[in-house]
């Protein structure tokens, strides 16, 4: 067996708002907005967005009603950190730092090198309008 990821899913506190960046964010990673489906699933009480592509599915859900005011914290146990997408160059890194400013993403750190990771890391991090952190990472040289 390959370790190869099928899926991620992520339950977001505001699914309409998060909805609208991802639709604006994933087709930088070459996700297309026509596999994009939705559904209620009613044993798990819970609606669920996603977006496929041959190489990942990333799904996003409502919270449970009783959890829905609970605030997204990165460092909770069992919490997802954040997700960090390949890119195939410094300039794939680039271009996605400049569509995510013209997105008005919330930018935390803009693309640099990062020689405490790897001498050839180079990287931007940014947040979804939820607080999950999103890393977008070209660790070739120049």
């Amino acid at each position: 067996m390959e370790p190869i990821i099928d899926h991620i899913e992520i339950t977001v506190k505001n699914l309409e708002q998060t909805v609208s960046f991802y639709d604006q964010f994933l087709p930088l990673l070459g996700f297309s907005l026509d596999t994009k489906t939705s559904a209620y699933i009613a044993s798990h009480d819970k609606h669920v967005v996603e977006y496929s592509h041959p190489n990942l599915c990333i799904a996003l859900t409502s919270p449970r009603e009783s959890l829905k005011d609970e605030a997204v914290h990165r460092r909770r146990p069992g919490a997802l950190h954040h997700l960090a997408f390949k890119a195939a160059s410094r300039n794939e890194v680039d271009d996605v730092y400049t569509k995510l400013r013209e997105m008005n993403a919330d930018i935390v750190s803009i693309p640099r090198l990062y020689p405490e990771y790897h001498e050839n890391y180079y990287a931007v991090f940014f947040k979804a309008p939820d607080g999950i952190k999103f890393e977008v990472v070209c660790q070739t040289p120049q």
